[in-house]
């Protein structure tokens, strides 16, 4: 494949070829500042821990289906597909998987847990997601699934109550356009690293964010950024830089909200038209409720920033044009609502949401794709059929759920009790990284029958299941890349030939899915009879027709295919915020009231103060629990690599020292423990520990320490301290808790835990190739 073409990622579109051996990579001449993620992708096509044969595990394989705790250390046997296949189909009817399901009553999926996490490809079809939950609806009547995502659990049920689904929300206002030519003050609570503007589930072709963000600064716009790491936002336009003590954003607001209060610059105008249950708050606010007025000095005591500077953010605030921002990281967090709500709070009680460039957002420094303009036709989607089985887990709950088979827990204001998981079905995702307290979930991976899996290279997770299936990757695979607010449709071609291994190579998921749906009965079913590529000249027809009810270019499939980029239209029209800042009788908010709720009673109803409150989490630095471990862990997203793909790739293993991952703390601390650059360090708590290379850094505050996820998870048992990451996953040590009995969401951004110098012997790193050697014993 000598011709370069186009294909489409995460994180940026790229036409590349294959020249003497290696992958030649060309960024999308329409991107302004490519990511150097894209450079990860090579080493993707042949890596040593690639998977090329079906494996199945040799216990499961000897004893039959079971709870199993040798899961994670077991071998494996290689198997040709067609055993592989008949295994697994034969495992899935043993499970009621058939042609004749039951039209009423208990369904055979109410056991089986669909998981994954839809980050395998940018591709519409190859969308491991959609490709497992259509096959479980297919062949089980459905599955247990999952709501909410890792990123934005406690944030989006929050918002979902108070003001509006922000999926919908954070894509319609305000735009980066309004950014730049509107915004006088951005205040970012969670910074705005442009890190994690590179991404965007389904692609991101125009980064756009630095010369935004550039432009802005040349107008006039003050950048404010509110985080313990002080390269959460880049050198443009001098910002100003605010290092609270993690978990603390809510406590800084409420100082911001009672300067406000005190001053009378609290906008009542806007919240009598625009809110409802303001009095209810502003009663906890000057301490009428509770005895204790929210003053900046009594902010400061908490969250370490000056009460004179508390004060000041909240005049400025008032006498600009100001966009308040709080990103994802915030609410991945005990009590992780109430930055979030108090944020919207603080906006409402500013009363500029009816500007362009003012008000409130969401995650805007969180994912590429948001602050974009949304587009104004639809886009292809692999349809997923009809799930029977109502039952549900918020995603974070994964552990719980396989542990605890019939336990009560609540969600949203509702009891609800876990299922009896028998199956779990896990295709594109990586649970040994998205999760918490990785013992807890090994442990929890021990409990179902069988757990099967589809991926293309050997990991943590791999290693806990009974049957791995090997797949392609998106450089092997033809597909459409699109994706919410991205201006264009890429035709994904082929870039490499798939991998052959005596004639047993890797399949895409939806041939495997195929295979195993005819064994099971349900074929035409599941494919309606048509070829991969019959289902993408489906999927495209949508569009197409779209554009073409505009008066605009509407190749056919083929025809978009040859010319590889088709340009789609913007949406210009009011959104739903501005449509509701208009006249909000006739263009109401999707909350009880109508309104913005500062008062909810939803979230009273579930044991929390029905206002924005702060609620001191069990591990910040102002906990008991610090007097025993003194540091707070901050486990963010990575910048080298997404989640924990592609570990491997160039961009990756740059960051590492010593193909270890890098864990960042202040020099003050450093010097104290007497920690040099380089040296190996432990960081460890009561759930486990973690080695790491150190990394010494102004930039972190002190009594911080940064450990970014996504290093593969390798547990040794190291002399004297027990189990022990030495690969650098911060998620041995992080809390698998629920952000709130509200919304279950997850809590693993912030831990407390203890540091030292690593004095002993230094165990290797595990390499990447070791997960699949170890998982390639004797054929069967």
């Amino acid at each position: 494949m000598t011709r370069f073409r186009q294909h489409s990622s995460h994180w940026g579109a790229f036409t590349a070829r294959m020249r003497d051996g290696r992958l030649e990579l060309k960024p999308f001449d329409r991107d302004p500042d490519p990511s150097p993620l894209l450079a990860n992708l090579a080493a993707a096509i042949d890596h040593p821990a690639r998977l090329r044969r079906p494996l199945v595990r040799r216990g499961w394989l000897d004893d039959g289906p079971g709870p199993d705790p040798r899961r994670g250390s077991d071998g494996y046997v290689e198997m040709d597909w067609d055993g592989a296949l008949a295994l697994t189909a034969a495992e899935l009817r043993r499970l009621g998987a058939g042609p004749d399901l039951p039209q009423a009553g208990a369904l055979p999926g109410a056991q089986v847990f669909g998981g994954s996490y839809g980050w395998a490809s940018a591709g519409r079809f190859h969308h491991a997601q959609s490709q497992v939950h259509r096959f479980l609806n297919t062949v089980f009547g459905g599955y247990v699934g999952s709501v909410d995502t890792y990123s934005t659990g406690a944030g989006s049920v929050i918002l979902s109550l108070v003001w509006g689904p922000s999926p919908v929300l954070t894509r319609d206002h305000p735009t980066w356009r309004e950014l730049k030519d509107e915004t006088e003050l951005l205040i970012a609570f969670g910074g705005l690293p442009l890190r994690n503007l590179a991404i965007s589930p389904g692609g991101n072709s125009e980064h756009a964010a630095r010369s935004v963000l550039e432009a802005a600064a040349r107008r006039g716009c003050q950048f404010v950024s509110i985080s313990p790491l002080a390269d959460d936002v880049a050198d443009i336009g001098d910002p100003t830089r605010l290092a609270p003590r993690p978990a603390t954003d809510t406590a800084l607001m409420l100082g911001m909200a009672h300067r406000l209060h005190a001053t009378g610059r609290v906008n009542r105008a806007y919240l009598d038209r625009y809110t409802t249950g303001y009095e209810r708050f502003e009663a906890y606010l000057t301490g009428a409720a509770d005895g204790v007025a929210k003053t900046p000095e009594w902010a400061a005591s908490i969250c370490g920033i000056s009460a004179k500077d508390i004060a000041g953010l909240a005049d400025r605030a008032a006498s600009r044009r100001t966009l308040v921002t709080v990103s994802y990281a915030l609410q991945r967090a005990e009590n992780g609502e109430q930055p979030v709500w108090m944020a919207l709070t603080l906006s409402a009680m500013l009363g500029q949401g009816h500007l362009p460039g003012a008000g409130f957002c969401y995650g805007l420094g969180s994912i590429g794709n948001i602050g974009k303009d949304k587009l104004d036709v639809p886009l292809p989607t692999f349809p997923q059929g009809r799930n029977r089985v109502a039952d549900f887990i918020p995603v974070a709950r994964i552990s719980d759920l396989l542990l605890k088979p019939g336990e009560a827990y609540t969600y949203k204001g509702e009891t609800r009790h876990y299922a009896d998981i028998r199956l779990v079905y896990w295709a594109g995702g990586n649970p040994f990284h998205h999760h918490q307290d990785l013992a807890k979930l090994r442990a929890a991976f021990a409990r179902p029958d069988t757990i099967v899996m589809h991926e293309s290279v050997a990991t943590a997770s791999t290693r806990h299941a009974d049957i791995v299936f090997p797949a392609t990757i998106t450089a092997e695979r033809e597909d459409v890349g699109a994706a919410a607010n991205e201006p264009f449709l890429f035709a994904m071609e082929p870039l490499v030939e798939r991998p052959e291994t005596a004639g047993c190579g890797p399949r895409d998921d939806y041939d495997l899915f195929c295979a195993l749906a005819d064994r099971l009965g349900c074929g035409p079913a599941f494919s309606e009879g048509r070829s991969a590529g019959e289902w993408l000249a489906a999927m495209y027809e949508p569009t197409r027709a779209a554009l073409a009810a505009r008066g605009l270019a509407a190749p056919d499939y083929e025809a978009f295919r040859e010319g590889g980029v088709l340009a789609l239209p913007l949406r210009d029209e009011e959104g739903a915020i501005r449509r509701f800042h208009r006249d909000p009788a006739a263009n109401p908010l999707q909350t009880p009231s109508g309104r913005i709720e500062l008062w909810s009673d939803v979230v009273a109803a579930a044991g929390l103060p029905g206002h924005p409150a702060w609620l001191p989490p069990r591990e910040w630095l102002g906990a008991p629990q610090a007097a025993r471990h003194p540091f707070q862990l901050v486990a963010n997203q990575p910048a080298n690599r997404l989640h924990s793909q592609l570990d491997f790739g160039a961009t990756s293993m740059a960051g590492k020292t010593a193909g270890r991952e890098p864990a960042r703390l202040n020099p003050a601390d450093a010097a104290r423990l007497e920690i040099a650059a380089g040296d190996v360090i432990r960081l460890w708590n009561d759930r486990g520990g973690v080695l790491a290379a150190a990394a010494v850094s102004a930039a972190i505050a002190p009594g911080v320490v940064q450990l970014a996820t996504g290093a593969w998870y390798a547990p040794v048992d190291l002399p004297g301290v027990g189990p022990t990451c030495v690969n650098g996953n911060p998620n041995a040590v992080t809390a698998d808790i629920g952000a709130s009995p509200l919304s279950q969401g997850c809590a693993g951004q912030l831990s407390l835990v203890s540091i030292e110098k690593w004095r002993g012997a230094v165990p290797p790193v595990v390499p990447h190739a070791a997960f699949a050697a170890a998982e390639r014993s004797d054929p069967a």
